[in-house]
């Protein structure tokens, strides 16, 4: 029985829910954790990640597909991605599979918070894991908590896609070797003036160029770049310091399997941007934001697809990975993991 909630008028925001699922790293040893009640996280006024920002997280998201099944979207890529951040930032390991069991048990718990199929809002999920021991000199933490929350989400969009206007940063994003290609919350933190800075001068995101040459592309605060060339190839940025973006690794493969697209996976260079006819940011939020123009300080670079709408190619890319999400088009084997 779905929550009475007004599903079509949701934002984008926290809504608390029934369960959410802890469990706690003491000991050198994961507990088997549980699902519990209360929304509260209490912990000491000195705890690691209050101090050194010791902590990452990922998202995904549970749908419920046109036949009335409800299902999460590629959980085990999450496990995987955040395990490579625990690791990086010298926080245990949480098993993958014990990850993926966790999230499908927080959605199972939550049941009547999944919006119905063809409400355009989801069920959002945000696993994370800090260090929750005293910690006063610069070093990991002891010990560890890892908490999965969900909160039902309206569409990022409302009203539709509308090409949003980028610029092209003067901050960056990342340090060369640095974390760009993990999930810390601390590349969120530094990202936050540069996000604020360019709502204050009427952009919708930055472009963010490599750090140390600042002549490619890497990608926007919370989003990887897909580019269409005039012949319809989808090309990706790539380098070391941008986020794996699941959404665009499912694009990818939804480009070439589906719809027949030639893919190249390279570095792109700031020069080259005027050449193609289609732009967008891709991420589990949104899937593809479109994006008309950036602006390069003053330089207006305008894709053929204009302001008005996805491009073709976009527009197909959309509507075959949300298709292979909502249930509405099969999906490769291992995509989709059905809760009932």
């Amino acid at each position: 029985m779905s929550k009475n909630i007004d599903w079509s008028n949701l934002g984008f925001g926290y809504v608390p829910t029934d369960k959410r699922f802890v469990a706690n790293f003491v000991n050198g040893k994961w507990d088997e954790g549980a699902l519990i009640d209360d929304p509260m996280v209490t912990m000491s006024e000195c705890a690691g990640v209050l101090q050194y920002a010791q902590t990452c997280f990922e998202g995904l998201k549970a749908y419920r597909t046109e036949d009335g099944k409800v299902v999460c979207f590629r959980p085990d890529l999450n496990a995987a991605r955040m395990a490579d951040s625990c690791r990086r930032l010298e926080m245990p390991v949480f098993p993958e599979d014990k990850f993926v069991d966790a999230c499908l048990a927080v959605v199972k718990a939550n049941l009547d918070f999944v919006p119905p199929y063809g409400s355009g809002a989801t069920l959002y999920l945000r696993p994370y894991m800090f260090g929750i021991n005293p910690v006063i000199g610069v070093k990991p933490a002891e010990d560890y908590q890892f908490r999965i929350f969900c909160t039902p989400v309206g569409p990022y969009f409302k009203g539709g896609a509308k090409p949003i206007v980028i610029r092209v940063s003067d901050f960056d994003r990342a340090a060369p070797n640095g974390t760009g290609h993990i999930k810390a919350g601390l590349n969120y933190a530094m990202s936050l003036h540069a996000i604020v800075d360019a709502h204050n001068k009427g952009f919708s995101e930055n472009m963010y160029l490599d750090p140390k040459t600042r002549t490619k592309v890497e990608e926007t605060g919370g989003a990887n770049f897909i580019f269409i060339t005039k012949d319809g190839t989808l090309v990706t940025p790539k380098s070391d310091s941008i986020l794996p973006s699941i959404t665009r690794r499912s694009l990818m493969i939804v480009a070439e399997k589906y719809l027949g697209m030639k893919v190249e996976h390279r570095e792109v260079y700031l020069d080259e941007l005027k050449d193609f006819a289609e732009c967008g940011l891709c991420g589990t939020a949104a899937v593809i934001s479109p994006v008309g123009k950036i602006d390069d300080h003053g330089n207006e670079i305008c894709f053929p697809a204009g302001m008005e709408e996805m491009g073709p190619w976009t527009k197909k890319l959309y509507d075959t990975l949300t298709g292979i999400q909502m249930g509405r088009l099969e999906a490769p084997e291992g995509w989709i993991r059905v809760i009932e």
